[in-house]
């Protein structure tokens, strides 16, 4: 089953995990400190959460399609490179609390979509990215450990 993300990067976690509890009518599937996320079955999406500083507006922080294995990842790998999409490939990354095999493309308007499958749980919320495979896609440290820059 594949799925949407959105990741919301919100001011008021705790707020923010009471609205879209009630709003999806399900618990966090995941918590960590600074951090939830949602499987939501109806309709099909996973939600995050990730701790922004206090104060601030909720904003988009990345979108994305959870897919079921790193075969499918590749598949779409290779569609969007002959798309002429240039890509950021992670493989074996950590990433939410989660290990990922994962591609990143960026929207018109700059906005990071990745396609990922979690191949494990993790303790650890992410890492800094390695060396962007096309330069358009700038690898550097990342205010989020899951959105491309």
């Amino acid at each position: 089953m594949s799925r949407v993300q959105l990741a919301l990067n919100v001011a008021d976690l705790e707020g923010s995990v009471v609205f879209y509890s009630k709003l999806f009518g399900v618990e966090p599937a995941k918590r960590r400190p600074g951090y939830a996320n949602f499987a939501v079955t109806e309709p099909p999406m996973k939600l995050v959460l990730i701790e922004g500083e206090p104060g601030q507006d909720t904003r988009l922080d990345h979108l994305g399609v959870e897919v079921d294995s790193t075969v499918q990842v590749d598949a779409a790998t290779d569609r969007l490179k002959e798309a002429g999409l240039a890509t950021f490939e992670e493989n074996d990354t950590s990433c939410c609390y989660a290990v990922q095999d994962k591609v990143w493309v960026h929207g018109p308007g700059r906005e990071p979509w990745e396609v990922y499958v979690v191949t494990s749980d993790s303790d650890q919320k992410g890492k800094p990215p390695t060396t962007a495979v096309d330069d358009s896609i700038p690898a550097t440290p990342e205010k989020s450990c899951c959105a491309a820059n």
